[in-house]
């Protein structure tokens, strides 16, 4: 063992190197330097983990203010030259934020400002006098003011949600607009329906309790609907209505007690607008078809007696003023729908022949004109043709109407000779040729006989 305080001793080697040794208290000196080296280079740290936040990530304070200056500064610029609003807005949109701020851009572009709840201007806002309801009141400007924002849309395609919910906005403050205000929205909104720039699901607006108790909404809609059909004919507007579902809610214009088809009409042909006046009796009288065909199918269904079903018809057709050739088609479909049939052809004409000798008096009670006949006669050629399991089923069913006096010689005749549809044309006549033969020897037989009596 080496004592502790032995000091470092040396010797010269062989080789002419000098060797050397530590004591043991001095090489245990050497490490505790070491140590306490080490220990003044260690920093203290913070338990956890430090994230840095992107710049892109942190969300600036929605302040609608500075963006509403800017805009107003370029309107008030560019003054009433719509072609530089327009540019002016097209180069905006790479500098402002139209995305977060699309609600208050087309407020200014309409009123001048940011609108409070109820239609009135902010009053701690910077507003612009060159705005649509500044603007001139009549086709022309409106037109010009559609442009822009036809435009606009084009340009930054992501405002056009922003811009439907912006004009549904725009109807629920009707109230809270001038007249002159209230005829130029609904003139700039009946051009931008006949654009397609907006869908005319925005009418649901119009419906509104307060606006339709105050008369705010018929009034309005003549305004846009004369302004819509300036520019499209009733066809088009009828199908943009009809796409949405609208076509058959424009009775909602008025309160439940002028909820009426007489009222909606005078109203609306009073108002030099008998193209919708028209077009609304119409849908009237397709839902009140609907709405009966699906209660015959009821009756049927039910197992009322026949009488019933035939005197509910009638009060029906006088009720709402329905022509015999318009029945007849609604009664067969309601006798066609009331059963499920059969998949196999086979089995399907032997069912058709059973369920409509059964309700052969319902239709004959309705076959009193030719017409009426003739119209029956198509009916049951478009049906056999639409479903393919009765396509041999066509003259088994003639035949037993016309047994059943339902349909006439002269009927079953015309439809032979002039009067079918294109549908099945070429199967359904070869169908018939034996049978109409037959008639028509039969027809020559009886004026035969006829004539040997006279």
């Amino acid at each position: 063992m080496i004592h502790a305080d032995l000091i470092m001793h040396g010797w010269n080697c062989a080789d002419g190197s000098h060797c050397c040794f530590l004591t043991l208290s001095s090489f245990m000196f050497f490490l505790q330097s070491v140590f306490m080296s080490n220990q003044r280079q260690q920093k203290p740290t913070l338990t956890g983990q430090r994230f840095k936040t992107r710049k892109r990530d942190e969300k600036e304070r929605f302040d609608p203010s500075q963006f509403q200056e800017s805009i107003v500064q370029g309107l008030n610029q560019t003054g009433t030259d719509l072609e530089a609003v327009a540019k002016f807005l097209d180069a905006s949109g790479a500098k402002l934020d139209y995305r977060r701020y699309a609600e208050t851009l087309f407020d200014i572009l309409v009123a001048g400002g940011m609108l409070a709840p109820g239609g009135t201007l902010s009053d701690d806002m910077t507003c612009t006098e060159f705005c649509l309801f500044k603007a001139q009141e009549d086709m022309e400007t409106m037109q010009a003011y559609a442009q822009v924002f036809n435009k606009l849309i084009r340009r930054y395609k992501y405002l056009e949600k922003g811009f439907e919910e912006e004009i549904k906005k725009l109807l629920l403050f009707l109230k809270g607009f001038t007249e002159s205000e209230r005829n130029k929205l609904a003139m700039l909104t009946g051009i931008l329906l006949a654009n397609g720039n907006i869908s005319a699901s925005i009418l649901s607006s119009l419906f509104n309790e307060n606006l339709v108790k105050e008369g705010v909404s018929p009034c309005f809609a003549v305004k846009l609907f004369k302004s819509w059909l300036s520019e499209k004919d009733i066809n088009s507007v009828a199908a943009s209505l009809r796409k949405v579902g609208m076509d058959n809610r424009l009775m909602e214009l008025f309160p439940a007690n002028k909820r009426s088809c007489e009222h909606f009409s005078k109203y609306f042909t009073d108002a030099g607008l008998k193209e919708i006046s028209d077009f609304a009796r119409n849908q009237q009288s397709i839902g009140a078809r609907k709405e009966l065909q699906k209660e015959l199918e009821d009756l049927m269904s039910c197992g009322e007696p026949l009488k019933d079903i035939i005197a509910y018809v009638r009060e029906e057709i006088k009720k709402n003023n329905i022509s015999e050739q318009t029945m007849i088609g609604l009664i067969w479909s309601s006798v066609m729908s009331s059963v499920e049939w059969n998949k196999k052809e086979e089995l399907v004409t032997e069912q058709a022949i059973k369920h409509l000798k059964q309700y052969s008096p319902l239709l004959k009670a309705f076959t009193s004109q030719g017409l009426s006949e003739l119209t029956l006669l198509l009916k049951i050629q478009e049906y056999c043709y639409d479903n393919i399991h009765f396509m041999k089923a066509f003259q088994k069913i003639v035949v037993l109407l016309y047994k059943a006096d339902v349909l006439s010689e002269e009927a079953i005749l015309k439809w032979y000779n002039e009067a079918h549809q294109a549908k099945g044309k070429s199967v359904f006549l070869e169908q018939m040729k034996k049978f109409v033969e037959w008639l028509k020897n039969a027809e020559e037989e009886s004026e035969s006989e006829e004539e040997d009596a006279d």
